[in-house]
């Protein structure tokens, strides 16, 4: 069987479940490491019994992202372990309140801007350095058509997420010259959790799972991929260029 990250090193945010959980069983099933983060031990343990049982192997982190600290401490014992990180996917995002912008209160904005915007930062500054010691290290990280869309009462969620666009298009910028290749993806509306909560009038049976995503997240991970700083809309099957200014 044809494994495409055999003894590669990945970190998963918000694995425990939906778009998350779907990519570590690829990822493991594709050879990798798995470097499992989130929040909840129960359904981490329950992650590494399905990766075992593909024949893979898991590090299991329960961890809330919002605990910076513990993020750069991540960076240490990554390095201290393993000396060196291949793949980075940050997927863990908070939606928040769906809400008036002038509605929302300051706890609920600073969460979602501190999973979705500080923690991805704080992941890029503590893990870079393993990065650039890998022959071919990706960085990844989940966004959302919201970032361009600026749907009222999404305000939160909307606007963390095109914040989080900037900040990888800058790390791709920076990396440009390096092995690191740094890649955003749309992955649509998807059959998770956080998607019934946006959306609880919607049938989830309509929609496409995080199962069907996770092949192209394995691709983007592989050290065969070139492109950096682009977003591969999955919706549409295929990358986009960020409009840049005139």
């Amino acid at each position: 069987m044809n494994k495409p990250l055999e003894n590669r090193i990945a970190v998963v945010t918000g694995a425990s479940r939906g778009i998350g959980r779907a990519a570590a069983l690829a990822y493991a099933a594709a050879g990798a490491h798995v470097i499992a983060l989130a929040r909840t031990q129960g359904a981490l343990e329950e992650l590494d019994d399905e990766i075992r049982r593909l024949g893979g192997a898991a590090t299991l982190v329960p961890v809330d992202l919002k605990d910076f600290e513990a993020l750069d401490r991540l960076g240490a014992a990554i390095h201290e372990r393993w000396g060196r990180l291949d793949i980075l996917l940050g997927n863990a995002g908070l939606l928040g309140e769906m809400a008036p912008l002038t509605h929302i209160d300051q706890p609920v904005w600073d969460a979602v801007m501190a999973v979705n915007v500080t923690a991805n930062w704080r992941l890029i500054r503590s893990l870079d350095p393993l990065l650039r010691r890998s022959d071919a290290g990706r960085a990844i990280f989940l966004s959302s058509g919201a970032a361009h869309k600026c749907t009222a009462y999404w305000g939160p969620y909307a606007v963390s997420k095109a914040a989080l666009e900037a900040l990888v298009r800058t790390y791709a910028n920076e990396t440009a010259t390096t092995p690191i290749r740094v890649m955003l993806v749309n992955p649509g509306p998807l059959r998770t959790r956080m998607r019934a909560a946006a959306m609880p009038g919607e049938d989830p049976m309509t929609l496409r799972t995080p199962e069907e995503i996770a092949p192209h997240l394995v691709r983007l991970a592989s050290p065969e991929w070139c492109e950096t700083g682009r977003i591969f809309d999955f919706p549409q099957g295929k990358l986009l260029t960020p409009q840049m200014p005139a």
